[in-house]
């Protein structure tokens, strides 16, 4: 049980939830386009595999570089904690991608895109020299090219070829994609907002410390309610192109829950940042949820 419960904070459960999610949605939007296809459930099961194993690669890299940061900044995750030893980190990150990259061969070419981009830019992002994640740009890149682009339309792509024989993107895709795109520009900001004090003694130079957490919050903030209203009044202009009543009052209840908790999070306390943060991954799980409904 221990192991279990520190493999699940190694695999970081937020971003398994949601890689789950946005996969689910993605085929379940394929297989709307054409009803009397064959559902080809272990084609689903396959790709969220391959797709876990490459997140838990991602996540695991991370950890690994970051031990001493970590212990600052987030002392609870197994390396930090020396729960999981360095040694045991590498195998499992090892089998995962030897897993995701075998599955992804086997499934087809944009699935494989999809595992060999998102494992390079997760590379990039921690593993030195490069060490993307020094940078503010490049690691807000990192994680906006897997979230809100790679993901949504390749692996919309490869499920829509798979399920229709079909090789291009509908419309509430391209509007998924955008949704998910500024909601990614909004995560890579404020995760680092919690982990300031680590980030500054390792001179990890992101957006928070260059324009400081409150400006930061308020211009994601302001990002994310423009984005839902911009989804009411898309739906309410396009009804034929998604449930409207669904997108409309989602998101109108998304607005008000945004305003409730920013007006609630201290800035000041750390634990309140990180709740804040697990929020906005909630409404990030939520669009997904929305989107496959509508």
């Amino acid at each position: 049980m221990s192991f279990l419960i520190n493999f699940i904070r190694f695999s970081r459960l937020h971003t398994i939830i949601g890689t789950t999610l946005s996969i689910v949605v993605l085929y379940l939007i394929a297989w709307s386009v054409n009803k009397e296809a064959d559902l080809q459930l272990s084609v689903l099961g396959l790709t969220l595999l391959s797709c876990l194993g490459a997140n838990i690669y991602i996540v695991g890299l991370n950890q690994i570089t970051d031990i001493e940061i970590d212990k600052i900044n987030k002392p609870y995750l197994p390396l930090a904690s020396g729960a999981f030893s360095k040694n045991l980190a590498y195998g499992i990150v090892s089998v995962s991608v030897l897993l995701s990259l075998g599955i992804a061969i086997y499934l087809g070419q944009y699935l494989l895109w999809t595992v060999l981009l998102s494992l390079f830019l997760g590379t990039a992002y921690s593993l030195p020299p490069i060490r993307l994640k020094r940078f503010s740009f490049w690691a807000a890149f990192c994680i906006i090219a897997v979230r809100g682009v790679i993901v949504n339309a390749l692996l919309f792509l490869h499920f829509h070829s798979v399920l229709n024989g079909a090789h291009e993107l509908t419309p509430v895709v391209w509007l998924l994609t955008i949704t998910i795109f500024i909601y990614s520009i909004i995560i890579a900001w404020f995760k680092d907002i919690p982990d300031m004090e680590g980030d500054r003694r390792y001179n990890i130079q992101t957006l928070s410390i260059q324009l400081g957490a409150k400006r930061v919050f308020f211009i994601g903030n302001i990002l994310m309610g423009l984005s839902f209203i911009v989804l009411i009044v898309y739906a309410y202009l396009n009804p034929s192109l998604l449930h409207m009543p669904t997108m409309v009052v989602s998101h109108f209840l998304f607005l008000l829950a945004l305003i409730w908790q920013s007006r609630r999070t201290d800035l000041q306390d750390s634990k309140s940042i990180s709740r804040y943060y697990q929020f906005v991954w909630v409404l990030f799980f939520g669009e997904y949820i929305v989107f496959g409904l509508a």
